[in-house]
């Protein structure tokens, strides 16, 4: 794959406005010498009730532009290892294999200019992708999943790559599972969890009534790591902005504590974050999510992370 950006020659500073991840100038935001590199993908072909998430990635990314870029956890500015955002890629409507195919195509592409990459759905499906790509790269690993749902189903609505299946499918690639914050399950995905090895999950009644359960969960995780954030996985009054929503859930802080501990404790190879399904007019969510993809590029990137 070639990929060849734009010359960067901006209009004059004052009638410049940078329509990236950050909204950074050239020197932060340049292929060749950032650390990440943004992959948005407006895909929400297999969504099952709420439709929209296809509209996420940009709100992300427009939210990001106004993002205050020093981080008073970390005490640096995560953006200067360099942030670079791709265009939209543009997702089939022939199937979801074929998305999935593509997505794949540019995270390998990423991956071997030996940049971090960052996905942003679209719908929870696309996981696939780079967790395919990273396979092959670098064999094994785990992958941490925080998620109102198991995502656990052998197929749904008549495809095995719908968004309910992505865990199914990353479990029968031979990659251990840890998922997080889980209060939405089918009876088939209840039986499956209790016979499959290397699926671990902590169910949010469970971390709701004893914190150490994350703590537990977080210690199944083997290096390296992937970690892939649905959004409903927050409280639905912190994040009400998505396709499914669950009463219950994360919230900001448990959320952070968990990221910060994996980008501390482990090698991460790449994170997405999915399923914004924006609400006009209602800007915290997106917000939040950009916030959210700035924090994990600070736990792993800016303090040492991503050996």
């Amino acid at each position: 794959m070639h990929y060849e950006p734009e010359e960067e020659i901006p209009p004059p500073r004052a009638l410049w406005m940078p329509q990236n991840f950050g909204g950074l100038p050239p020197e932060f935001s340049r292929f060749a010498s950032a650390r990440a590199v943004i992959l948005p993908v407006p895909y929400d072909l297999t969504t099952s009730y709420l439709a929209g998430t296809r509209f996420g990635p940009q709100a992300i990314i427009d939210a990001s532009t106004h993002l205050e870029l020093y981080d008073e956890e970390l005490q640096c500015e995560p953006y200067r290892v360099g942030i670079h955002t791709l265009p939209p890629l543009e997702p089939s409507a022939a199937s979801p294999q074929e998305t999935i195919e593509r997505v794949e195509e540019v995270i390998a592409w990423i991956v071997e200019h030996e940049k971090f990459p960052v996905l942003l759905g679209g719908e929870h499906s696309l996981t696939l992708a780079p967790v395919r790509a990273l396979l092959k790269k670098f064999g094994s690993f785990s992958v941490l999943q925080l998620d109102a749902h198991s995502d656990l189903r052998e197929s749904f609505q008549g495809t095995p790559f719908n968004h309910a299946c992505v865990g199914r499918r990353m479990h029968e690639l031979g990659l251990t599972l840890v998922q997080i914050g889980v209060r939405a399950i089918s009876p088939e995905e209840a039986e499956f969890i209790k016979s499959a090895k290397n699926v671990h999950v902590c169910f949010d009644y469970e971390l709701h009534s004893d914190p150490s359960r994350i703590d537990r969960a977080l210690e199944k995780l083997r290096d390296p790591v992937y970690v892939t954030l649905d959004l409903d996985v927050f409280d639905p009054a912190l994040m009400p902005a998505v396709g499914t929503p669950e009463p219950g859930g994360l919230d900001w802080y448990t959320a952070l504590k968990i990221l910060r501990y994996v980008g501390e404790k482990h090698r991460v190879l790449g994170c997405d974050v999915v399923e914004l399904c924006p609400i006009a007019g209602m800007v915290g969510p997106n917000f939040l999510a950009a916030k959210l993809v700035y924090k994990m590029l600070g736990y792993v990137l800016a303090k040492g992370g991503h050996r």
